[in-house]
């Protein structure tokens, strides 16, 4: 109780020091962390006529994410991993692009007259998320329900027809060479940011909003990685295994 005390009484622009990803939650209640960034939790939910412990909670519950890289996925069978990647992994690009795009564009009024590089910035990360959005949808709807089905064929020991597509290996090819895209798109925000290091002259906003940038492409690693290296490769064994190819 002491130490939740403490932290309502802890300036919000701390919070978002000690941990970047906590500008996620106060952006969602509408909390400014950066001009307002003085301000206490507790005269913040006092304000804005909040539940302290509930935004503490959701604070805490960031600061304890773990860390997925050390989780074998290898070991999962293909259904599951799918479900993860489109659960997890697409709901993160979601979820941080709804966020990322409104800091991006604020910072390209607020400080673009001085750092002009910040324009193609935001237009590399839109152009990204767009992109992103169709590939996820193509591998939600057509690629991932058919590599479930195939699953579910192997356990029952049931034929299955084989996919409009032909092989499987068509639409992997597609999303493979969609991840590369993506891939030199980051390489190109990496350079234009100096390898997400903030300018001498940044606001809080405009760390924030690299350090979740660098956090993103740190994610879309993983998740490429997942698909590319481990779901797809499997995949493509797996229909051979059934279909004899």
């Amino acid at each position: 109780m002491e130490t939740q005390t403490r932290k309502s009484q802890q300036p919000i622009g701390q919070f978002v020091a000690d941990d970047f990803r906590t500008a996620a939650v106060f952006y969602s209640y509408g909390i400014d962390f950066c001009c307002k960034g003085d301000r206490t939790l507790d005269e913040e939910c006092t304000k804005n006529n909040l539940d302290t412990d509930e935004l503490l909670y959701k604070l805490e519950e960031i600061h304890n994410l773990n860390n997925t890289n050390t989780v074998d996925y290898k070991t999962w069978s293909l259904d599951v991993l799918a479900h993860h990647i489109e659960k997890t992994h697409h709901r993160y690009v979601e979820e941080k692009t709804a966020i990322l795009l409104p800091f991006l564009n604020k910072l390209c009024k607020v400080h673009g007259a001085s750092h002009p590089e910040l324009f193609t910035i935001t237009e590399l990360f839109t152009a990204s998320s767009k992109e992103l959005a169709s590939h996820m949808k193509k591998e939600e709807l057509i690629l991932f329900p058919f590599i479930k089905k195939m699953v579910t064929a192997q356990n029952t020991q049931e034929k299955i027809d084989a996919a409009h597509f032909g092989t499987v290996k068509n639409p992997i090819a597609t999303m493979m060479a969609e991840h590369d895209n993506e891939g030199e798109r980051f390489r190109e925000i990496e350079k234009l940011t100096n390898n997400y290091t903030p300018p001498s002259d940044a606001c809080n906003t405009y760390k924030v909003t690299f350090s979740m940038l660098d956090a993103f492409e740190k994610e879309l690693h993983l998740h490429i990685h997942l698909e590319n290296n481990i779901l797809f490769p499997k995949a493509a064994e797996l229909e051979k295994e059934l279909f004899d190819l």
